[in-house]
C-alpha cells in the first residue's frame, strides 16, 4: 500500500496526464482556421507545451502560418 505521501503524489501523476491529455484532445478537434490561430498566438511567446502541442498538430495536418 503506497503511504500517504506517495498516494497523493501518484493521484497527482494520474490528473496531470489526464489533463494533459483533454488539453490535446481539445487541440486535435480545432478546425484549421482556429489551430492556425492558436498557433499564432503563441508564435512570439516562450516554448510551451500548448505551443508544442499546436506544433504538433499543425504538423500532422500538413499546415503552418
Amino acid at each position: 500500500m503506497l503511504k500517504p505521501r506517495g498516494a497523493w503524489r501518484a493521484n497527482q501523476d494520474t490528473r496531470a496526464k489526464k489533463h494533459l491529455t483533454e488539453l490535446e484532445g481539445t487541440v486535435v478537434a480545432l478546425s484549421d482556421d482556429d489551430l492556425l490561430d492558436l498557433a499564432d498566438i503563441f508564435e512570439a511567446a516562450p516554448p510551451s507545451i500548448l505551443k508544442e502541442i499546436a506544433a504538433r498538430e499543425m504538423a500532422r495536418r500538413g499546415i503552418s502560418l
